[in-house]
């Protein structure tokens, strides 16, 4: 795909979410079984890739973990900041690509919430950024992603994981509905999430 292409859809993409944006809480609650599993950990520095609005961000921060959200969209990061605000949490909002990060040794843990979708034009991009950050991170840290669990998705994730045969240790791999309500109108969607420690 040509370049300016690809940059029209990420500007589309980004607009799209922004719009989104607009609506308090536009993706509704965490998903319980995530808030539960972090409940669980040991406290530490999490970076939350694609965090939106903070709908995942903002639970892990008042549970006492050290939050670094990060999402292209400008209106997500503001209306999290808000809220961080309001109740004096400990989340640094930054407007960027998800792709253009290489810092994963400063945290404890990576959060990557609903990114992945692994659609043709997007795969190698996708599965690239997911063995960097199996890489990149130090050994200890845990992993979590949260995917629609449709096509091959899951399979496509769990081969990136694994790709050089490192195997990192599977803390949780759960099915989870995630139900969606927009326009007076309620979606359950299977989900799963997967949770690695390097």
């Amino acid at each position: 795909m040509a370049l300016l292409t690809l940059l029209r859809l990420k500007n589309y993409m980004t607009k799209s979410y922004d719009k989104h944006y607009q609506t308090p809480n536009y993706f509704g609650d965490p998903y319980p079984e995530l808030i539960e599993f972090f409940k669980l950990q040991r406290r530490g520095k999490l970076l939350d890739l694609g965090c939106g609005q903070g709908r995942n961000a903002i639970p892990l921060a008042k549970l006492g973990y050290k939050v670094t959200g990060i999402d292209s969209s400008k209106v997500g990061i503001q209306n999290m900041l808000r809220v961080t605000e309001l109740h004096n949490l400990e989340i640094e909002g930054i407007v960027g690509d998800i792709y253009k990060i290489d810092n994963y040794s400063d945290y404890a843990y990576i959060l990557l919430d609903s990114i992945f979708h692994f659609q043709k034009r997007d795969r190698i991009k996708e599965t690239n950024l997911v063995k960097r950050i199996i890489d990149q991170s130090e050994t200890g840290t845990v992993i979590v992603f949260c995917i629609r669990d449709s096509g091959n998705k899951v399979k496509i994730l769990n081969e990136s994981i694994d790709y050089n045969n490192s195997k990192p240790e599977r803390l949780l791999d759960r099915n989870i509905k995630y139900s969606f309500a927009h326009e007076g109108q309620t979606s359950d969607i299977d989900y799963k999430i997967i949770a690695v420690r390097k």
